[in-house]
């Protein structure tokens, strides 16, 4: 697309899904047939609206805010990390939990490999090992919590079972463990 029309969609579209999610409820839903597997892609409560509205803005900021920058990767990155972390935020199971997270820590890294340079590189690839480990406990845990209960909805959790540990340390990875990073 040309650099006016990239522009357009860079601010429109994060405008466009906001408009779309103020038509959500707590308690909408909406599941998607996967490989024998009813995924619930879409679980609004109060907490996931709220970070749904708080994504929205961030990624009209974002489009406002890289108007002047002439890399179409960058763009392109820029929004399917802002899109992953709302499918995230909205994942009704651990399985589609899994997919948005992954897709979080591969578009991330593009973003700061799109800086160019071995710093760059260097940086993104230690990004990636740190979030791919943190995808692999997510992964792990999500399936020994299938075993364990046949179960893949994604709730409230204890810390009962070793899948639940390695579901929390995943999340803790994730987020850099708050003042032990």
């Amino acid at each position: 697309l040309g650099q006016r029309l990239r522009g357009l969609l860079l601010v429109g579209v994060p405008l466009f899904g906001l408009y779309n999610l103020l038509g959500f409820e707590a308690g909408d839903t909406a599941t998607f047939g996967f490989a024998g597997y009813e995924l619930d892609v879409l679980r609004v409560d109060k907490l996931s609206l709220l970070f749904g509205y708080l994504f929205h803005i961030a990624a009209f900021v974002i489009g406002v805010y890289s108007l002047h920058v002439k890399s179409r990767v960058e763009h392109l990155t820029a929004m399917a990390y802002a899109g992953s972390a709302i499918g995230a935020v909205f994942a009704g199971d651990l399985l589609t939990l899994f997919i948005f997270w992954e897709l979080l820590a591969v578009t991330s890294v593009f973003q700061i490999w799109c800086a160019g340079g071995a710093e760059a590189r260097h940086a993104g690839l230690r990004y990636l090992l740190a979030h791919i480990t943190s995808g692999l406990l997510l992964l792990v845990g999500t399936v020994m919590k299938y075993h364990e209960s046949g179960d893949l909805s994604f709730g409230a959790m204890g810390l009962e079972s070793t899948a639940d540990w390695l579901i929390f340390l995943a999340f803790g990875i994730k987020i850099v463990f708050p003042i032990a990073h």
